[in-house]
């Protein structure tokens, strides 16, 4: 696979230093071109590791800034905790526009296929990186991007997709979970999901009801979250769906989703 990066840099955001690059690799599925080069942000502790790492997966409306600024934040906290992390956009490189891709249900069927294949080039490029521990490279994703990682822990999913390894854990946001259509589902990752129990865009009731073997799976539900309770706006209705932020789900599924991912290391691996 060819890889590519663009120029690197050290920051100090929020008083912690880390290395951070713009790093490009070839998707394996393109959808729309001959050939596509996805884009991410790489941001890494500073330090020669080892470290875990985690790619994360936008929802349907892309590297819209809101959302990108709310996954940067979340990647300094990872980043403090001492995880490497690839913040992925499917959709740029592309040429997809985040306001149709949401609007079409249709396109968003389409993106769980591609995009599954997206996971596994992060998960490549990553394992090839060697500041990286390969044993240990979990997935978190929002909405689309949230289904996309419940495709990702599903281990008949992954055999299709030719992965080289399992993910370590997969972390779902507000998901549809209608990506299981039979139960129960074989998994190869342990998989949490985070859903609001006001959301009129996913049901966070059809992921309560999942059925696994392989590998465990977790429902947490805040009662009074819409859709996109962990992206840094106010509530509203976006192509008539109620979005927007809410400060306890997402300060408390951030914080499950660190204590997820450490349980999970490789033994005698730890943040550094």
């Amino acid at each position: 696979m060819a890889l590519a990066a663009a120029a690197g840099m050290f920051c100090a955001l929020g008083g912690s230093a880390r290395a951070q690059e713009q790093v490009s690799f070839q998707a394996s599925d393109p959808f729309t071109s001959g050939q596509v080069m996805l884009t991410a942000q790489l941001d890494k502790p500073l330090g020669n590791g080892p470290f875990p790492a985690v790619v994360l997966m936008h929802g349907c409306g892309g590297w819209q800034p809101a959302v990108q600024y709310s996954l940067e934040m979340l990647s300094e906290y990872l980043n403090e905790h001492g995880y490497v992390v690839l913040n992925l956009d499917s959709f740029g490189p592309r040429d997809l526009s985040g306001d149709a891709m949401c609007a079409s249900n249709a396109e968003l069927q389409q993106a769980l296929v591609y995009r599954a294949h997206d996971a596994v080039d992060a998960m490549r490029y990553l394992r090839a990186q060697p500041f990286v521990q390969p044993q240990d490279i979990f997935l978190m994703g929002q909405s689309n991007g949230g289904s996309v990682a419940m495709e990702a822990a599903d281990a008949g999913d992954m055999k299709s997709l030719g992965a080289p390894a399992p993910f370590r854990g997969v972390v779902a946001y507000y998901p549809w979970c209608g990506v299981y259509p039979r139960h129960p589902v074989n998994l190869s990752a342990p998989l949490l999901i985070f859903n609001g129990g006001e959301d009129n865009w996913v049901s966070a009731s059809q992921c309560a009801g999942i059925k696994a073997t392989g590998a465990d799976i977790a429902e947490v539900t805040y009662p009074n979250a819409v859709h996109s309770f962990d992206i840094d706006i106010p509530k509203q209705l976006y192509q008539g769906h109620w979005v927007g932020y809410d400060p306890h789900a997402a300060q408390d599924s951030q914080a499950r989703m660190l204590a997820f991912f450490n349980a999970r290391l490789t033994p005698d691996i730890r943040p550094d």
